[in-house]
């Protein structure tokens, strides 16, 4: 969505796309303020993310995913709901909810519970069948700390089980997984991941202004960004195609 012309913009990809994602996380909004959202993001949007376990508490549920599916925005519960019922041993049931939902996105992930990494790949293997899965590497707890070299397989081997994209974790505040405990992007780890796996099949959370920019400058206008804050989408937009100051001469005279 362009309201007039300039030149030296970089081409984003058309939605439906694959690649220059924008994932949103809803942690709670109104029925009116994602109807709001949507107004005036869904061109920009590629999906929204009930984070957590917002979606067992969140009133008029089905009323909500409504909204965002008549934009044409797919949605999706957060991993650590997914957790919540395979811990409880509940898994058919998340199967079930997910298709009374109308939910055809699947987030696989083990932050919070150990979970042994065949086991999750039968998960992402299952669900594949079902729908489109999305799998996190990396642990909500600030103290485990992944070498490189087990992200790299971690995420060559759920892409191999099913999964159309491996999450990056950094949690909603963007200081695990990924990022150091101040919000900084553990840029050794980043640059090895993409040695090995494709950023096409990474969705990097970056929440943080500074590190969504980190990602564009490293990639480019097409990254894919996720647990991007409602507030921010239209800014976010901007910053990718060089509309904001942090990113105003990455693209000129190229």
């Amino acid at each position: 969505m362009i309201n007039f012309s300039l030149t030296q913009i970089p081409g984003r990809t058309d939605k439906p796309r694959n690649n220059g994602i924008t994932m949103v996380m809803d942690k709670g909004l109104s029925i009116d303020e994602a109807k709001n959202m949507m107004s005036v993001g869904h061109f920009h949007i590629d999906l929204v993310k009930l984070g957590f376990g917002t979606a067992f508490v969140t009133p008029y549920l089905k009323e909500k995913i409504e909204v965002y599916h008549s934009f044409g925005v797919p949605v999706y519960f957060g991993g650590t709901l997914f957790e919540a019922f395979i811990i409880r041993n509940q898994f058919e049931k998340y199967l079930s909810v997910c298709k009374d939902y109308e939910i055809d996105f699947m987030e696989v992930s083990d932050g919070s519970i150990s979970i042994p990494h065949q086991t999750k790949c039968n998960y992402i293997e299952k669900l594949s069948a079902h729908g489109t899965v999305l799998s996190e590497v990396g642990s909500k707890d600030s103290a485990r700390v992944l070498p490189p070299y087990q992200w790299i397989e971690w995420m060559r081997a759920e892409l191999s089980a099913g999964s159309a994209y491996v999450i990056a974790e950094a949690r909603e505040s963007g200081n695990v997984g990924i990022y150091r405990g101040t919000g900084e992007v553990r840029e050794g780890l980043v640059q090895e991941i993409l040695t090995r796996i494709p950023s096409e099949k990474i969705l990097w959370e970056a929440p943080q202004k500074s590190q969504q920019l980190f990602f564009l400058e490293l990639i480019g206008c097409n990254v894919n960004l996720g647990n991007v804050s409602p507030a921010e989408v239209i800014a976010l937009e901007a910053m990718r195609i060089g509309l904001r100051a942090d990113t105003f001469e990455l693209y000129l005279n190229k």
